[in-house]
């Protein structure tokens, strides 16, 4: 069994430059899958509203929705650091508030960590808020997903004076805050290269470069996403595809008869089927609403 991932043995890496393999996973199966393929982080996603639970947008997701991925994640996971990300506004209200959803993902799902998003001014108070209550924070900064829309969109960040020079004091002020590590996506490679000597903790990329590590969404790379995906996503496997052509193939020949043949059943023994016959015999000579003895 390999050693477990820590806050510690991700500097480590760091420091040695050894790259850092994070992915999400939502559920037993998925969370098992890296488990085996051996990746230093899983990221329960609050991109799971999307890919697994059908909604529009990460918005959508409930704590109580997060919290039953999360727990079925960690019950798959032994010795990746697992991170969780919290949903927006469940951490918008106050300090207070964050902290208690911060304690629910440690405590109800085993999470070693939590994932907020955002380097403004109320969320340094957030991750200020958490550390000191003695949970790590995993930061976000760059393309926000959660709060797109005030970003104009999910579009790359740092592209422009002003969106990197943001982003540079959000990567920053996010250290500064006592996050454990950062998380950044879709920030042009040659900007981040820029902050990159300054942050000291683990950074993790996602369209933004080869950065200390690099994270993608489950769904992505294995070819189960339907439609476009962002520009960053490579695919590395087709197992959408796969699937869909497994399910295609059953429903044929579910239609067609071909299935079930006789090697998918049990066989029965002659008493077996003569003790049936007799019992279905007795059954239909009972007048209706009379129970047999």
């Amino acid at each position: 069994m390999r050693p477990q991932t820590t806050l510690r043995r991700l500097a480590e890496m760091k420091a040695a430059r050894d790259p850092i393999v994070m992915v999400t996973a939502y559920d037993y199966p998925t969370a098992r899958i890296a488990e085996r393929a051996e990746v230093d982080m899983v990221l329960v996603g609050d991109s799971g509203a999307q890919v697994v639970l059908g909604h529009d947008s990460t918005v959508s997701v409930t704590v109580d929705e997060m919290l039953v991925l999360a727990a079925a994640v960690r019950r798959g996971v032994r010795s990746a650091f697992v991170v969780c990300d919290v949903p927006f506004g469940s951490t918008e209200v106050s300090d207070e508030q964050a902290v208690a959803t911060a304690v629910r993902f440690v405590k109800g799902a085993g999470a070693d960590a939590v994932k907020l998003e955002g380097g403004g001014a109320q969320r340094l108070s957030r991750i200020r808020a958490i550390v000191a209550a003695g949970i790590p924070v995993v930061g976000h900064v760059g393309l926000t997903p959660q709060t797109a829309v005030a970003l104009g969109g999910m579009r790359a960040q740092g592209r422009t004076t002003e969106s990197a020079d943001r982003f540079v004091r959000e990567a920053l002020a996010v250290q500064e805050a006592g996050a454990s590590a950062i998380v950044i996506e879709a920030v042009p490679a040659e900007v981040v290269d820029v902050v990159l000597p300054q942050l000291h903790v683990p950074v993790i990329g996602i369209g933004a470069g080869p950065a200390d590590g690099q994270v993608l969404v489950l769904h992505d790379l294995l070819g189960i996403t339907e439609g476009k995906t962002a520009v960053f996503v490579k695919r590395f496997a087709a197992v959408g595809d796969a699937m869909l052509a497994g399910v295609t193939a059953y429903a044929a020949e579910v239609r067609s008869g071909a299935f079930p043949a006789a090697e998918h059943g049990y066989p029965a023994s002659a008493d077996a089927i003569a003790a049936a016959a007799a019992a279905a015999a007795a059954a239909a000579a009972l007048e209706p609403g009379q129970i047999a003895d």
